[in-house]
């Protein structure tokens, strides 16, 4: 394993965010959810009244795979749809009591797999990756929106033998 640092951390993080995403995975089934129906409760929660489309581009999904969560969602009770007093052609996304109580009682499973997968006696450097994560966060949003081409500097041909999974 002879990467340079930076290439490093970049396949480290799409790596751990995979294998953390499959273990959320396991655990919302385990609660009888997906984390996709979670995300949706959890963003309504946040910011109840969207509709469906802004809550798509918001999530980066095809408004039809979103309406088939929220078609789910609906049978149970979690989420409803309202006429847009604005727009007769478009509804209003809204969760329930029984959604919110639902993702409310989410949160402490969210807390669990933070103190199942996060050491504690590390804090400081927690703090410190953090800080580091968000730059690149915001880097990686500058770059997928910005655009000139010269952006990210000159293209390079790809490295097949030492390629970055894309999924």
């Amino acid at each position: 394993m002879n990467r340079p640092l930076k290439r490093e951390l970049v396949f480290q993080l799409v790596d751990t965010a995979r294998l953390l995403r499959t273990h959320i995975d396991q655990q919302a089934r385990r609660h009888g959810t997906t984390r996709a129906q979670w995300s949706v409760l959890a963003r309504l929660r946040r910011g109840d009244g969207q509709t469906q489309v802004g809550l798509a581009d918001a999530m980066e999904m095809q408004p039809i795979s979103l309406g088939r969560l929220i078609d789910k969602l609906e049978a149970q009770a979690f989420v409803e749809r309202r006429p847009d007093p604005k727009d007769r052609r478009a509804y209003r996304l809204h969760i329930t009591q029984a959604g919110r109580s639902f993702v409310d009682g989410l949160d402490a499973l969210r807390q669990d797999i933070a103190d199942e997968v996060v050491p504690e006696e590390h804090e400081a450097a927690i703090a410190a990756a953090l800080s580091v994560l968000t730059g690149i966060r915001e880097r990686v949003h500058l770059a997928a929106t910005d655009p000139r081409e010269d952006f990210a500097g000159p293209a390079r041909p790809p490295v097949l033998h030492d390629a970055l999974p894309t999924a």
